[in-house]
């Protein structure tokens, strides 16, 4: 059997390979998604005061720290028995939406661009953000540029800093903005929307009015049928801060929608030796293995499994695309992987959007920005990263001290499905032995969809680190390997 390494995966954030094995007529046999790293915040958190937990968690990754950091103060609002004020709260969500406007604008430029843009089976020396500025040209390029920076300028002026935000307290916030800064923010946030919206002309320019690439997208290599999770409002409308968690099935019907505090009612996770990711499935249906279906519990999240598991956006002009996607391809749930670029352009939109929205709020500029904490205890905090549903669960004891922290993030959630999603894309593309780069660059686009953060993902496992030595004679002869 011919076994194929794609290593180091690329275009993420962490580290991962790819291994294919070929049986006899040169077909797929299998493919895995191996993670060798391990990074135990988790276990680093343990005995740390509390209220410090919203600076290391985000210390996980430079991509979704902003996450870490709000989910964290989420889950020490609840441990510390406290409601902040609605003025916090508000706060809390302008600067979590102008996040999603640069790292939702990171993600398609930078790193998914590449494959459509430039094209899935162009050169290597090509498939990257400067083949991607040759094609647009520099116009555009500096509009993507300056729009990130919007971003991280709204999440800098509210949250201290653009990339670990240190603003997050249990109960609030630790300052207010002025009215100045509101202003800004407003002016900035004006912009963002129609960049956002020159960003789905350009999709619906390059990807959509190329049939090639649409077949592509519906290939059965790029289709799964799960279940899909995503937090929504009262009105079952995407909301990355705040609301209930929801799940439909594969045919979109309403599964289950439970609090953040009920999540070990709902998931689990799954084992396995040859990776440092732990696979969570839904407790109700059950680990089948790395199957798809209604019998299986494996379930996806990202911006398709938002959009799949509400019932629209919150604000205008997103939820006109939303209506537009669904029309497109086919009605929902969407299965098509790739198909989530589409959706995280659409959450870009709403992000903008909602950033526009909250900065015309007089609430923002408030002086009431928190309330005392009580008691600690136990507190589970959710958010939806840009990456998924991420789940920070805190024990404290009677002095604030953390005993016990669990995480499951977005990388996490979406871990089986990455998985499958590889070995299928594996199984469609490969045939007969044929394996050049742009096929080995197609199946990478089966995992580069979620836009994955493996380095968020590994973050505690049972078993020991892997290890290999080596030994050599005077001559550099290999004489013995021993692994573990």
């Amino acid at each position: 059997m011919k076994e194929i390494t794609i290593d180091p995966i690329t275009r993420l954030e962490g580290h991962g390979r790819i291994r294919i094995f070929l049986d006899q007529e040169g077909d797929v046999a299998n493919a895995y998604l191996q993670i060798p790293e391990l990074r135990g915040f988790e276990r680093f958190c343990i005995g740390r005061k509390g209220e410090d937990l919203p600076q290391i968690t985000p210390r996980i990754c430079g991509v979704c720290p902003v996450a870490h950091h709000m989910a964290s103060t989420k889950a020490l609002d609840a441990a510390f028995h406290v409601d902040p004020p609605l003025a916090a709260k508000k706060l809390r969500e302008l600067m979590y939406s102008g996040y999603y406007v640069y790292d939702h604008t990171l993600h398609f430029y930078f790193l998914g661009a590449p494959d459509f843009v430039v094209g899935p089976t162009a050169s290597v020396a090509e498939r990257n953000i400067l083949g991607v500025i040759n094609k647009v040209g520099l116009d555009i390029a500096r509009e993507v540029i300056k729009h990130r920076a919007f971003g991280q300028k709204i999440t800098a002026m509210i949250g201290g800093k653009a990339t670990h935000p240190v603003c997050g307290l249990p109960g609030g916030m630790s300052k207010a903005i002025s009215e100045e800064e509101r202003a800004e923010i407003e002016k900035m946030a004006e912009s963002c929307v129609k960049f956002a919206q020159f960003s789905l002309q350009v999709f619906n320019d390059v990807v959509l009015k190329n049939q090639k690439y649409v077949d592509v997208i519906l290939s059965d290599a790029y289709k799964l049928r799960t279940y899909y999770m995503g937090t929504v409002d009262e009105n079952n409308k995407v909301n990355f801060y705040d609301g209930k968690i929801r799940v439909v099935d594969p045919e979109g019907k309403e599964f289950a929608k439970w609090a953040p505090a009920d999540y070990l009612n709902n998931v689990a996770e799954h084992v396995e030796p040859w990776t440092y990711v732990k696979l969570p499935y839904l407790k109700r249906v059950g680990w089948k293995g790395l199957v798809d279906g209604p019998e299986s519990g494996i379930y996806r999240v990202a911006p398709l499994g938002r959009l799949n598991a509400a019932d629209g956006m919150a604000t205008p002009l997103a939820q006109e695309e939303y209506k537009r996607m669904y029309e497109t391809l086919g009605g929902k749930p969407v299965h098509a992987t790739l198909a989530t670029h589409w959706a995280r352009l659409i959450e870009l939109l709403y992000a903008a959007e909602r950033t526009l929205e909250l900065s015309r709020d007089k609430d923002v500029t408030s002086k009431d920005i928190r309330n005392k904490p009580g008691q600690p205890g136990e507190g589970v905090g959710i958010v939806e990263a840009p990456r998924g549903t991420l789940i920070h669960h805190y024990v404290l004891d009677e002095e604030g001290l953390a005993k016990n922290v669990n995480l499951i993030v977005a990388t996490v959630n979406n871990a089986p499905a990455i998985c499958m999603s590889i070995r299928d894309a594996a199984k469609g593309l490969i045939k007969g032995g044929v394996v050049n780069d742009g096929l080995l660059n197609m199946v990478e686009m089966a995992f580069r969809a979620y836009d994955p953060c493996f380095g968020c993902a590994t973050h505690f496992a049972v078993g020991e680190m892997p290890m290999e030595i080596s030994i050599y004679d005077h001559n550099k002869n290999l004489l013995k390997t021993v692994k573990r």
